[in-house]
């Protein structure tokens, strides 16, 4: 069950469905090749989003169409495991 805003109430979506993750890495070709790495050639949108004062960070959205809860969670374990992502939200 996941848990949103400390509620044990369970997010309830219709797939297919677009869903958006933040990524933060320290470049947007990182940003880039991991997302090539994790859902190779299907469409997506990639959107800078902020970066860090001092540069040192960047954060983008990644916005895809998932097809089940399955395939979301996939994706955010994929990326949030992958050595190019700092952080994933």
């Amino acid at each position: 069950m996941e848990i949103i805003n400390d509620s044990k109430e369970k997010l309830e979506l219709t797939y297919p469905t677009t869903w958006s993750y933040k990524l933060i890495s320290l470049s947007k070709e990182q940003i880039q090749e991991a997302i090539h790495e994790v859902i190779l050639e299907r469409e997506h949108d990639l959107v800078h989003s902020n970066a860090s004062k001092a540069g040192k960070y960047i954060s983008m959205n990644l916005d895809l169409l998932v097809h089940n809860e399955d395939d979301r969670n996939f994706i955010y374990e994929a990326l949030k495991k992958h050595q190019n992502i700092k952080m994933i939200l």
